[in-house]
């Protein structure tokens, strides 16, 4: 059976965990390491796709330093989307031709992990055959976007857990105008630990995907990796 490591890196800076992304990333597709899960909350940020449209960023400079948000441009696929606290950002780095290789294929089973995970919680959660991620009713509640290369994925999915939905008041979200967005607290009226909802989407996760996951942390997994003693280093930076 595939396996692949989670690890829970907790409350991140973006860029940081965008750079780790990319070191994972290349040592995926060197074959030095095996899966890896990324799990994590950000600091409030902005990020615009490949596809972005910068009109969709509605909010000033001025404004944007007062919320304490940063803003990329990034490497992915999509539009506009807003990571912050309280909200369960999952970064797969997959060798995707080692399950099959097929990207729409992935975006769907990325969504049907979450959508299993909201029914645990009741929630009847479905697609839209006109944009990828998430829903409940018409408002989204998780947004994927990825990025595949060498048949290794990067970036992944945003799932509103907690989420403060107001910083989505300062963007058009994926640039989609006439939907709204919602979150996991907002539909059950109670705010759920993320932690718990980080678990259940680990186990959805390892049963849609067919593999075994096995949760570390950033230590025990550099050296489970068998690098050298540099490219240890350079994965705890």
């Amino acid at each position: 059976m595939k396996e692949i490591s989670v690890i829970n890196l907790g409350l991140t800076d973006y860029k940081s965990i965008w750079d780790l992304q990319r070191k994972i990333f290349d040592l995926r597709v060197e074959g030095k390491i095996p899966d890896a899960l990324l799990l994590n909350e950000h600091n409030h940020v902005y990020t615009l796709g490949k596809s972005s449209n910068d009109n969709h960023l509605l909010a000033r400079e001025e404004e944007l330093s007062q919320c304490g948000a940063e803003v990329f441009h990034i490497d992915r696929g999509g539009d506009i989307t807003y990571h912050g606290p309280g909200q369960l950002v999952g970064y797969p780095i997959l060798k995707l031709d080692d399950y099959y290789s097929d990207v729409h294929r992935y975006l769907r089973d990325i969504e049907e992990v979450i959508i299993r995970t909201l029914q645990d919680y009741d929630i009847k959660a479905h697609r839209d055959r006109d944009f990828t991620g998430v829903w409940v009713g018409s408002d989204k509640i998780a947004a994927i976007g990825v990025k595949v290369s060498h048949w290794v994925t990067m970036h992944g999915f945003a799932f509103n857990v907690n989420t403060d939905l107001s910083y989505f008041d300062r963007i058009i979200p994926c640039g989609i105008f006439h939907r709204g967005v919602t979150s996991l607290e907002r539909v059950l009226g109670a705010q759920v630990p993320l932690h718990d909802v980080a678990s259940r989407i680990v186990y959805h996760f390892g049963r849609v995907f067919d593999c075994q996951v096995i949760e570390s942390g950033a230590t025990e997994i550099a050296d489970s990796f068998s690098l050298s003693s540099r490219e240890k280093v350079e994965w705890l930076q």
